[in-house]
């Protein structure tokens, strides 16, 4: 239980990989709230699952959500990770003003402002986790701003590694490759799976348990020498 005592926050927990996160740091010890915007009835299902959990509804198009996110938290927030986000398929002649704003309030002014926030309650030696993605290593049509907002979190993760390191508050990125989740096998065909798979090193396609284990160990003690990072967790998709 080497989270025992602790309190996390995980934004995006109500499935995927975020419902793996919560759960995996649930069942080291810690306190987890997590957020939802859409999916109440599976977030409120795995609240009650998860002794001590809290479901908290989010919307990370509203910075004025951050207050009640914060209030559930408390006075001590141990480990921060920055999970949701969306991921439009936009072709570059189709980016308006407006979705390029979403986008980037979405996945990066939302988490910036939680990871600015948040520390302020953050004590020493504290962990900050952002899940990034491999696109921002191998970008694909369509994913303009998704790859922007996730390569500008990337690099914002490296600045508050830098300005957050003398207090021991480790911050880094989580960038998964192709992972079973209902987003990936809702927005791709079924062949997807097998031609992830023929690719990686490992020979299958993540599991979004897969992915809270690279989480769990940046959060834990073991995590306390690797900072500023981009731990791109693929199976070896990307060598």
């Amino acid at each position: 239980m080497i989270f025992s005592g602790k309190t996390a926050l995980v934004t995006g927990g109500s499935r995927g990989i975020g419902r793996a996160v919560v759960r995996r740091l649930a069942a080291d010890g810690a306190r987890v709230v997590f957020t939802f915007k859409v999916y109440a009835d599976a977030a409120r299902a795995l609240a009650d699952e998860l002794d001590g959990a809290v479901a908290v509804r989010a919307d990370q198009e509203d910075l004025g959500t951050v207050d009640a996110l914060l209030d559930a938290v408390g006075d001590r927030l141990d480990i921060l990770v920055n999970n949701a986000a969306v991921n439009p398929p936009t072709a570059l002649a189709d980016i308006t003003g407006e979705e390029f704003d979403r986008v980037m309030t979405v996945n990066v002014k939302y988490p910036l402002t939680l990871m600015q926030r948040g520390a302020a309650r953050m004590p020493d030696h504290g962990r900050i986790v952002n899940i990034s993605t491999l696109n921002t290593a191998i970008p694909a049509p369509g994913l303009a701003l998704y790859c922007a907002s996730k390569a500008a979190l990337e690099q914002v993760t490296k600045v508050v590694a830098r300005e957050l390191g003398g207090r021991g508050i480790t911050a880094n990125v989580v960038s998964p490759g192709t992972t079973d989740t209902d987003m990936f096998r809702d927005t791709n065909p079924p062949e997807a799976v097998e031609q992830s798979a023929a690719f990686a090193a490992l020979g299958r396609i993540g599991q979004p348990a897969d992915i809270a284990n690279v989480v769990a160990l940046l959060a834990s003690p073991d995590g306390q020498w690797i900072t500023g990072q981009n731990i791109r967790a693929t199976g070896g998709l990307i060598l």
